[in-house]
């Protein structure tokens, strides 16, 4: 199985990439996580928010592997804990799918790409920098399959 996160955005600064692969390359080849830069639209066309959302959302679900669960990350979408988010990701393991997760730009994701998912996750109530997801999202991903592996990396 695979773990895509497929992020808007590419030329991060080092500390999120580095923070990124740290968590990436912890993971073990049987829930490896994948990134997917998805180049984003210019701010600098005279597009509408709306134009630039809607050209991003093209990329992203042409990006989409066809049969993977797509999971859009949306501050209004179901907080899982990380036991719950580890149970998740034992299901994903049994069904052997590839699962995608969505992260939008600077104006988010438009309603397409939340349409087109079959969840809708929130990593917080907040509204996070779209760059800084990545990292917090590998590093849950991480924590919640050393908890499945009963590893000493998770305490409660």
């Amino acid at each position: 199985m695979k773990l895509l996160i497929v992020s808007v955005g590419h030329k991060m600064p080092d500390w999120i990439t580095t923070g990124f692969n740290e968590y990436a390359k912890r993971m073990p080849r049987e829930a490896q996580i994948v990134l997917l830069e998805i180049k984003p639209e210019p701010r600098s066309t005279g597009k509408t928010t709306l134009q630039i959302m809607e050209a991003e959302a093209q990329r992203v679900l042409a990006a989409l592997p066809q049969n993977c669960l797509r999971i859009a990350l949306d501050e209004r979408g179901v907080q899982p804990t990380t036991r719950q988010l580890a149970a998740q990701m034992r299901d994903w393991m049994h069904q052997g799918r590839d699962v995608a997760f969505i992260i939008g730009g600077a104006d988010g994701l438009h309603d397409t790409v939340k349409q087109a998912a079959q969840q809708l996750l929130a990593l917080s109530a907040l509204t996070l920098p779209h760059a800084f997801v990545r990292v917090l999202l590998a590093e849950q991903l991480y924590r919640a399959h050393s908890l499945m592996h009963n590893h000493p990396y998770h305490r409660e």
